[in-house]
């Protein structure tokens, strides 16, 4: 979670911006239960009088009420109204505060002269007001007579109270002939336009959110895959060897994809959760219903419910990405070995296999489906349980006079909503065990240092006019937790020019040494100079940018030959791309195509030979014009015919440069300049062709085994 927000942070600005729009919408979605409660209680039930402040009255009426009240409550209502020329007394601010203060004042002298009306008191109205003009009874008097009236109606509740008040109200409207049904339907379509308003800001709202949310989550993810990448391309073979290409690929992919769907549901769920949940408790506690025990029970078995489904299901979160990652890297070896596994007739091995990763794979993906198919019924029956627990407590509330319908519908849609927002952080909280780990997957390869790296102070404006002479000083290497070196005390010198060779048995360390030059891997002693500056004091970009690699296996991008060849730098001329396609004698299978240069290559290159994208990795190594060639066992794939062919254009068209050949075959070396023999790690033997044979013991086995007599005299190459 730690990481995930962390993530959240970097892009605060749309963050902040969501949790505007968060408020907004929980700020209509917490409004709108309120006015369902009035259409039912006010709309309804007291016909659409909202308040016990009348807005017109009667003199009469006006004096009759004015002698059962306090001085204070007399003056509040004098205040509030005035009197026009008919006599009708009218209400001059219809505000919320003022009417709510004027209900208090009027609310009891209301339901007193109800009464005295009514005939359910024993004074009578109209004997009190002679006694009040002659004199006879005093303010303390009349309002003793209320109290002791009001005394007998027993402890009923102000919403009682104030339900008869408005019913006077009524009364009142209708003795001075207004249409009462016109106040309660001009009410009814008021709190409808309300609501309708407030709907459609909340769906803006709602909108806007997703939205941002969205944007929001996209741009992380698109920023984590760029960081991810630019960190993946600087490994040194050591990373890469550490985390594996398929989990790499699993990281940069499904990894982030679990983040950025979480931090959709974070900002849309998670932030919207407690401001819903945190309004809902207010709003409860305002109902004034003495109900809201009944939210701590739903709460509190929501939240051992989380619990416990948590500790069971946690253990499967952790163990499910490394499952992903597994089945990743077993569905990649075998579509890469297609042919190699139909050859030998193992389909039937290799299936078994896949339906193993695939199994582990299903029966973890099924227990966390579960546990969240689980938890929703659980969680409908603990709403539905306390909906019914609400109606219950609440009729019996009804039936007692202090609750209206309308709180009582109000209550339940709030307790929902606060219901709700923990069941959203349910549903977050067993997604967020996966993210975190794929967070935490994502953070162990962005904080992973490569092991190569450039100096502060590299050496590269040393390097004026790069000879590309190169120098091996007692180099040793040795491969990350091997017991042993791979290689060990290698001292040579590479010069411009000239061609070096490197031969010996399979195993012996030809690549390795080969692979110390770019830097894919650093020496363990020693040190390797390029024009007699050691090649860790150059930047790893001005060090590659010398040499022509052709690796061992060809290695091809998708698009066409011309993209491929020109791959080292955009600025290649297309005379230069023919001139090297030329010389790695590529040009005869490219005019036979239809499209020649243009003609598309597929992923890997596997809609050409081995030989054609041995002779086209060639070609690109060419166009670069490097001072230094390295060539891994480059010819492997060439027929003899054209490996003398190359091998004699490259010499004329390579004359200035550096060349290295790590060869299998003693033919594609036997004019070297320098043939160095590797055995076990280390030079065995070095020499020309020649000396060789006459003083490796190491050599002459190998020539033995590939050239006739006639050739080991001499006779071979010619």
């Amino acid at each position: 979670m730690g990481k995930i927000a962390k993530y959240l942070a970097q892009a605060w600005p749309a963050t902040l911006i969501v949790f505007l729009l968060l408020v907004v919408q929980a700020f209509c979605d917490l409004r709108l239960p309120q006015y369902t409660s009035d259409i039912v209680d006010v709309g309804i039930g007291q016909g659409g009088i909202e308040y016990a402040a009348p807005e017109k009255l009667r003199e009469e009426t006006y004096e009759d009420l004015s002698l059962f009240m306090t001085a204070e409550e007399r003056n509040t209502v004098a205040g509030a109204y005035r009197q026009e020329e008919d006599g009708i007394y009218e209400l001059v601010s219809g505000d919320k505060e003022t009417c709510e203060k004027i209900d208090e004042a009027m609310k009891l002298p209301m339901v007193f002269l109800s009464m005295l009306n009514s005939g359910q008191s024993p004074y009578d109205l109209g004997q009190i007001k002679d006694m009040v003009a002659a004199g006879m009874v005093t303010e303390e008097e009349l309002l003793a007579m209320r109290e002791q009236a009001l005394a007998k109606m027993g402890d009923q509740s102000d919403t009682i109270v104030k339900g008869q008040a408005v019913q006077f109200v009524k009364s009142e409207y209708e003795a001075m002939g207004m249409d009462t049904g016109k106040v309660q339907t001009d009410f009814l379509w008021k709190t409808g336009f309300k609501m309708l308003g407030l709907s459609a800001l909340m769906l803006l709202a709602a909108i806007l959110t997703g939205y941002f949310a969205s944007v929001t989550a996209a741009k992380i993810g698109k920023n984590l895959r760029e960081k991810m990448f630019a960190k993946v391309i600087s490994f040194s073979s050591e990373e890469m060897d550490k985390f594996s290409t398929a989990s790499l690929i699993t990281r940069c992919t499904n990894d982030i994809q679990q983040v950025q769907m979480v931090i959709v549901v974070l900002l849309r769920m998670v932030l919207y959760a407690p401001i819903i949940g945190v309004g809902g408790v207010i709003k409860v506690v305002n109902t004034g219903t003495g109900m809201g025990w009944i939210i701590g029970v739903a709460v509190g078995t929501i939240l051992a419910l989380v619990l416990i489904l948590l500790l069971v299901a946690m253990p499967k979160f952790k163990i499910l990405q490394s499952l992903v990652d597994n089945i990743n890297l077993i569905s990649r070896e075998i579509l890469t070995g297609v042919p190699v596994i139909r050859a030998f007739s193992r389909e039937h091995y290799e299936e078994k296999r896949f339906d193993k990763a695939n199994k582990d794979l299903m029966q973890t993906q099924l227990f966390t489906g579960r546990v969240m198919n689980f938890m929703m019924p659980v969680m409908m029956l603990i709403m539905n349980a306390i909906t019914i627990m609400i109606v219950w407590f609440g009729g019996k509330n009804i039936d007692a006079g202090t609750m209206q319908v309308g709180s009582m519908l109000a209550f339940i849609t709030y307790t929902m909503q606060i219901v709700m927002a923990f069941l959203m952080l349910t549903m977050v909280s067993i997604m967020l065990p996966r993210a975190g780990v794929a967070a935490d997957r994502i953070e162990e390869v962005l904080k992973t240092e490569p092991k190569i790296t450039d100096k502060k102070d590299v050496k590269d404006a040393e390097l004026t006019g790069i000879k590309g002479e190169l120098t091996f000083e007692n180099v040793a290497f040795r491969y990350p937790e091997a017991k042993e070196d791979a290689l060990h005390d290698i001292s040579f010198t590479a010069k411009p020019g000239e061609t070096t060779a490197i031969i010996g048995s399979t195993g012996c360390g030809k690549s390795t040494l080969l692979n110390l030059i770019p830097r894919f891997y650093d020496v363990t002693e020693g040190r390797i100079l390029l024009d007699g500056v050691d090649i860790r004091d150059i930047s790893q970009h001005k060090l590659r940018s010398v040499l022509g690699l052709v690796p061992q296996k060809a290695v091809l991008f998708s698009g066409d030959i011309a993209s491929n060849v020109k791959f080292a730098h955009e600025d290649i001329s297309d005379e230069k791309m023919k001139k090297a396609a030329e010389i790695a004698q590529a040009t005869e299978f490219i005019d036979s195509k239809p499209e020649k240069y243009e003609s598309p290559i597929s992923q890997g290159g596997t809609n050409v030979s081995g030989g054609q994208k041995q002779r086209l990795s060639i070609a690109r190594a060419v166009a670069a014009e490097p001072k230094i060639f390295l060539f891994d066992d480059s010819f492997s794939a060439l027929d003899y015919k054209t490996d003398v062919t190359l091998r004699k254009a490259l010499a004329q068209n390579t004359a200035d440069a550096t060349v290295i050949i790590v060869a299998q075959r003693i033919s594609t070396i036997l004019h070297a300049n320098r043939i160095i023999v590797l055995e076990n790690g280390t030079i065995a033997g070095m020499g020309t062709h020649e000396e060789l044979l006459a003083n490796c013991p190491a050599y002459r086995e190998i020539a033995k085994s590939q050239l006739s007599e006639k050739e080991l005299q001499g006779g071979a190459g010619a």
